[in-house]
């Protein structure tokens, strides 16, 4: 069993900052690729990005990249969201999850395993 926890949402401004992070428990976070979803008001679960065991491998979704980056320190059981230049269509709850059986790192909702409890971003215009 992963139990995770996500930290770091907050009230920000239209082009500013934030770094997310999720805190993983048990010895076996090293082995999962790691994604992070949100999920905005009356909209379904949206893929946001996701990192492979060794941060070897990376994907985002359009909507993101080139102004999220997603990193992890497996020493520390945690994984990071570092979002830049942000908007407020990325208002949203924002949620980690481990996937611990995908051979490859994947972007589909139901092939992840264990999800935190999610935190707040809004982003004002």
């Amino acid at each position: 069993q992963v139990q995770l926890v996500e930290s770091g949402g907050g009230l920000v401004q239209a082009g500013g900052s934030l770094r997310l992070s999720c805190a993983a428990s048990g010895r076996t976070f090293s082995n999962y690729a790691m994604g992070w979803f949100r999920q905005a008001p009356g909209k379904e679960h949206e893929f946001v990005s996701v990192i492979s065991w060794n941060g070897g491998s990376t994907l985002y979704a359009d909507s993101v990249k080139g102004r999220f980056a997603i990193s992890r320190d497996n020493a520390k059981n945690t994984v990071y969201l570092q979002m830049n230049s942000l908007k407020p269509e990325d208002t949203a709850v924002y949620y980690c999850a481990a996937d611990a059986t995908s051979v490859v790192v994947t972007t589909a909702l139901r092939e992840y395993d264990y999800w935190g409890q999610g935190t707040q971003v809004t982003v004002s215009s």
